[in-house]
């Protein structure tokens, strides 16, 4: 209704009654039902003194007949915004019976088009605005006369591919470009940055000082304190000597001490002295002296309690070696510390970015180690990494977890006998070792995400404007972060958008309306089954005609070899095609329409009295036929 309100004030009609006959155009196919409001909406609401229907591509058919482009038998192609129409043309007259429709057209090309760009460049979504993605169909877009070989042209790239690409230039203000810093400017920056670095030197350094010396001090006080303890005579004089210092008694001071010392090392940077274990001043082989034994001089009790002590020693020897491994990797870091420490002293803007760098990597690292275990595919996307049947849990491990999983397996079928066996035997520990050496994955994996953690903390503190490299905007498939390139100053190659194989994939839906999602035929489809349900004494006659392309979406360049193509698959070999584009797909139908009105308009309408007489229902029993000049019941 607002549709037509507009077009009779443009007209300069009153929408409150027109005394003007109405001619309206539909589509083909057009159910009754909208027939039937239509018409009641005319005659009820705006008053209209009679009324006629017509099909737009018949009458955009009936004018370029007139213009000699096609012939009075043939097809009739027409390809509108929401749908795509194929109707046979018998002497000029359509058979409607026999024609074809599917929704496909114009739009869905624009909103696929409009989808694509968004996908691909996602920051410029507000310039891909619905109006710009139609104006760039008109302008670049056409339909490939082979899909496939169109495609293959751009996958393997080269001149080809990039004479047939074209580029839409965002607007782009180039950021002010800083004048250029002569030589004595800089030199006199470096002086200003070395001596504030030598100034937070000196004060790192008289910070560490003034640790040092307090702890001295304290180390000082505490050995004075137990000396005094070991010079007093009895418990009340030992209590005595506690009590003003805070400590409740010599072991207590002691362990201060201890802990004193240690924090004195650190701050000296001196390795910490290591502390006597409790297996090394008791010998394994004194606390498991039945080790040493044969069995066959043991009784059935001492064979159960060796089998204990075999156990406890295996678990002991493990227990010592990842002690002394986090010694030494305790160790190794703050050796690690201290170097870190002192190589940001020396520069603390080329710390922060090799400090940038390393957490970005990091980052990367453990988003591919996550994607790996997930099955996820390039991308962070769902979409499965491996081939066809991959992704199954099996295909995710790695050879010593499934080294593991047969160990394991191996152990499940010794547990279904009738006695339990496992462990007597030398053999049965090492494949509990072996089954074991899966927990090394899981100590990697833990010491990624410790590295990741600990440089993602550092920059905090460094740098209160950082802002870390998450699985959100890593593993974009190049191996780079977003924080490095947001680094990179904008150019105008960001702000280009490039039109490659969207310019022949778009308007192919209009072929292959199953790329877009849509269950319905494509034009060579609906082409076929509309000259299966043509009558059979009409078949050669309408095969051998011409066939009109129009509509707005004909205007596609390559739509007519396109059509030859999908045509010559049902039609014998050697056999003519003639395939012609409407002189004005936009227009024909408004001139065939006014030809039609104004000679045979009143002949081929019904008035409102018709209706009033019969009722919307009437339209059901009144056929409109196109016949050469007109229409006739």
């Amino acid at each position: 209704m607002q549709i037509l309100d507009y077009a009779f004030d443009r007209m300069g009609c009153d929408a409150a009654g027109i005394e003007h006959p109405i001619l309206l155009t539909e589509g083909a196919c057009n159910p009754l039902s909208s027939r039937n409001r239509m018409a009641e909406l005319l005659f009820e609401t705006y008053g209209v003194p009679s009324l006629a229907f017509g099909i737009d591509a018949v009458f955009g058919y009936a004018h370029n007949l007139k213009l000699g482009v096609c012939e009075r038998d043939g097809l009739l192609v027409n390809i509108g915004h929401q749908t795509t129409h194929v109707i046979p043309m018998v002497a000029g007259e359509p058979v409607l019976e026999a024609a074809c429709r599917t929704a496909v057209g114009g739009f869905q090309v624009t909103s696929y088009l409009k989808r694509l760009l968004s996908l691909q460049y996602p920051y410029h979504v507000n310039s891909i605005s619905w109006e710009k993605s139609e104006e760039l169909k008109q302008e670049h877009c056409y339909i490939a006369e082979d899909y496939h070989e169109e495609l293959s042209i751009f996958q393997k790239g080269g001149p080809d591919a990039e004479a047939k690409t074209r580029y839409w230039q965002l607007p782009f203000i180039p950021p002010v470009q800083k004048p250029e810093q002569s030589e004595e400017e800089l030199a006199r920056k470096a002086a200003i940055k070395e001596k504030q670095g030598q100034r937070l030197r000196d004060m790192a350094n008289a910070k560490r000082e003034s640790k040092i010396a307090d702890l001295e001090a304290n180390v000082q006080g505490l050995e004075y304190l137990l000396q005094e303890l070991d010079d007093a005579e009895d418990e009340k004089q030992e209590a005595s000597i506690l009590l003003p210092s805070g400590y409740n008694s010599r072991t207590e001071a002691q362990a201060a001490l201890t802990k004193v010392l240690a924090s004195l090392r650190k701050a000296k940077g001196q390795p910490a002295e290591p502390k006597p274990a409790e297996e090394d001043m008791n010998p394994l082989s004194e606390r498991y002296p039945l080790l040493e034994i044969p069995d066959n001089q043991l009784t059935a009790e001492q064979l159960k309690e060796k089998k204990k002590q075999r156990f406890l020693k295996i678990t002991t020897e493990g227990r010592i070696r990842a002690k002394q491994k986090r010694d030494e990797l305790n160790l190794q870091r703050e050796r690690e510390l201290q170097l870190e420490e002192e190589r940001r002293l020396a520069n603390p803007e080329l710390y922060l970015e090799e400090l940038r760098t390393r957490q970005a990597e990091q980052a990367l690292r453990v988003e591919q180690r996550k994607r790996q275990k997930t099955g996820a595919g390039p991308g962070g996307t769902n979409a499965p990494a491996l081939t066809s049947g991959a992704g199954g849990r099996g295909e995710r491990l790695n050879q010593s977890q499934k080294e593991r999983m047969k160990l394991l397996t191996t152990a499940a079928f010794d547990r279904g006998k009738e006695e339990d066996t496992f462990g007597m035997n030398d053999e049965d520990w090492q494949l509990y070792k072996r089954m074991s050496k899966d927990a090394d994955d899981l100590d990697e994996d833990d010491d990624q995400d410790a590295e990741l953690t600990w440089l993602t903390n550092r920059l905090k503190e460094l740098d209160p404007t950082f802002v870390p490299s998450t699985g959100s905007n890593v593993g974009n498939g190049q191996g780079s972060s977003v924080d490095l390139q947001q680094q990179r100053p904008l150019t105008a190659e960001d702000f280009r958008i490039s039109l490659g194989v969207e310019r022949f994939r778009c308007p192919e839906i209009i072929m292959q309306p199953a790329m877009n999602g849509v269950d319905r035929a494509g034009l060579g489809e609906a082409v076929a089954s509309a000259l299966r349900r043509l009558p059979a004494q009409y078949r050669d006659q309408v095969m051998n005609g011409t066939i009109l392309l129009s509509g707005g979406s004909s205007l596609f360049e390559g739509l007519d070899r396109r059509m030859i193509a999908e045509v010559r698959k049902t039609r014998p070999l050697g056999a003519d095609i003639k395939v012609v584009k409407a002189f004005n797909p936009l227009l024909d139908a408004w001139h065939g329409a006014s030809t039609f009105a104004s000679k045979s308009f009143e002949k081929y309408s019904f008035t409102k009295a018709d209706y009033e007489e019969r009722g919307p229902e009437w339209l059901r029993y009144y056929n409109l036929k196109y016949s050469g000049g007109g229409f006739s019941r």
